[in-house]
């Protein structure tokens, strides 16, 4: 048998100091995530990151870098995630895009607003990747090719 992760990449969205986040149903509970989402076949990890962002929150965004690569086992399910964070300027807003399933909301929230809501967040990746994003981590998109 062939183990694999599943790969998966996110989007790091900020505009005026809040950050594009989605409220969502998963595994049975409410929980903030960024918008993230699996890889599809013959897709590039960039065009899974511009399309996730916008099937989860109706925002239409410009990549300008990557966080980091990242990869986290999740206790519940024990699948693990290889997960690529992008950083993304907004460019516009579609509010009549019909969100994925299982999203309630896209909302902007301040790094605060994030903190106070840490037992809501989807994974400890969640906050982590925000901190190492505010720290100032970045690389350029060739990291990770088209």
């Amino acid at each position: 048998m062939t183990w694999a992760p599943h790969a998966t990449v996110a989007t790091i969205v900020e505009h005026n100091g809040r950050y594009l986040m989605v409220y969502e149903e998963a595994d049975g509970q409410r929980v903030y995530n960024q918008p993230a989402g699996h890889l599809d076949p013959h897709e590039t990890l960039q065009q899974a990151a511009v399309r996730e962002t916008l099937e989860e929150t109706g925002w239409t965004v410009k990549l300008t870098g990557v966080v980091g690569i990242n990869l986290y086992t999740a206790p519940g399910n024990g699948v693990t995630y290889l997960r690529t964070t992008f950083i993304a300027d907004p460019v516009s807003h579609n509010p009549d895009i019909p969100l994925d399933s299982g999203i309630l909301e896209a909302v902007w929230l301040s790094y605060e607003e994030i903190l106070a809501r840490r037992d809501q967040l989807r994974s400890p990746m969640t906050l982590q990747i925000i901190e190492e994003y505010r720290a100032g981590r970045r690389f350029p998109l060739r990291v990770v090719g088209e």
